[in-house]
């Protein structure tokens, strides 16, 4: 058997090989999409990506015969640990061949750089951390990936397992099949509240600095208990709202408020890899802007959506504002405009929200699992 070699990605040359070694991967899987190969640049640009001001990352590509047969990313969260008492890192961007050998190589480079950072547990996929894009998907394979989501093989699954790791937490991604009930029940569950005391608006895109800091302080006090949270830092969120800002349409993304106090937010968008999926990652061909013509003209065309986020500070969780927004974006996106999609993501022991997520008629339609392992001394 040819031996598997591990090497950090060192120059532009590899970080290229390491971005553009999924479409073998995925070449013959009907529903991948294929990433934005500038996003993803500037995505792992150390001197670019805000995660690199608190936290710092490295890229591995595992060889044999000379040929590249998978890849990985370590990273290092210190405000994770800081925040949860633990001693973890992770790992993200996985990608193998069916190989338990090159899996293991692999996980061993990400485990080493990680015990030299002086983690003794790592838990993955995670790129960066839980506030970018996470999970491996278990369940679900034939539905395509939507916006900062994660879509795999199903053999990856077996691969992890037989490299040690164990499930550390699985997360749910919900399908609403059918927004005109959804609105019904919810409407009959907002008369119980008194919906005068709630202010519900869109966020409004000429005051993003402002908007930024509200919507930041909300998702942090809203998701603090949930397990694998980690703050998002003003940079952090401030670079994920300039990313959103040419998907965003006003009434998809509101705020709730309480006498003027910040109470709660939904954030959904566009899905635009329903566009992207038409360009295989390039915005150019031949020096000619095709993939960009292509890009705005299948993004006219969207009508799948993705609600990325829901929160509601403890306060004021017992308002009916969750329920008030959910029935705004399904009124107001969904029904008016004919839109269907998902919301993800659930933890799958967060009972209140996947409860009231069953009681409006959505159903659970692709799994993801967070997996662990410890890291030898």
């Amino acid at each position: 058997m040819p031996r598997v070699e591990v090497t950090p990605v060192a120059s532009q040359r590899d970080r290229d090989a390491f971005i553009e070694f999924p479409w073998r991967i995925y070449r013959d899987d009907p529903v991948w999409v294929p990433p934005l190969i500038l996003e993803r640049r500037d995505f792992l640009n150390r001197e670019k990506h805000p995660f690199y001001k608190h936290g710092d990352a490295a890229l591995f590509l595992a060889h044999r015969d000379g040929e590249i047969v998978g890849r990985i990313m370590a990273s290092d969260d210190p405000n994770y640990n800081a925040l949860h008492g633990t001693n973890v890192g992770c790992f993200g961007l996985f990608e193998c061949i069916d190989d338990t050998n090159v899996a293991a190589a692999l996980f061993d480079a990400a485990s080493e750089w990680l015990r030299g950072k002086g983690r003794s547990e790592v838990m993955g996929p995670i790129d960066y951390s839980t506030n970018y894009v996470c999970g491996l998907l278990i369940d679900g394979f034939e539905h395509p990936p939507m916006l900062l989501t994660s879509h795999n093989p199903p053999y990856y699954a077996q691969l992890i397992e037989r490299c040690g790791f164990s499930k550390a937490k699985d997360w749910y991604a919900w399908w609403f099949s059918e927004p005109e009930r959804a609105a019904a029940r919810l409407r009959r569950i907002a008369r119980r509240f008194n919906r005068d005391a709630v202010a519900i608006r869109p966020v409004d895109l000429k005051n993003l600095a402002t908007e930024s800091a509200r919507l930041r302080a909300i998702y942090n006090a809203a998701w603090e208990k949930n397990w694998g949270f980690v703050a998002f830092t003003e940079a952090e969120f401030d670079h994920l709202v300039h990313e959103l800002k040419p998907l965003a349409v006003p009434e998809f993304t509101l705020i709730a408020e309480v006498a003027d106090d910040p109470a709660g937010f939904i954030l959904c968008v566009p899905d635009i890899n329903a566009a992207l999926k038409h360009i295989n990652g390039r915005l150019t061909k031949f020096g000619l802007p095709i993939g960009l013509a292509k890009l705005l003209y299948y993004k006219s065309r969207i009508r799948t959506a993705r609600l990325v986020a829901l929160g509601v500070v403890p306060a004021f969780r017992r308002h009916g504002i969750a329920e008030m927004l959910v029935l705004r974006i399904i009124e107001d996106a969904m029904i008016a405009r004919g839109f269907t999609g998902e919301l993800s993501l659930t933890l799958e022991d967060n009972h209140a929200i996947n409860r009231f997520l069953e009681a409006i008629g959505a159903t659970v339609y692709k799994t993801y699992r967070i997996y662990s392992r410890a890291i030898a001394a």
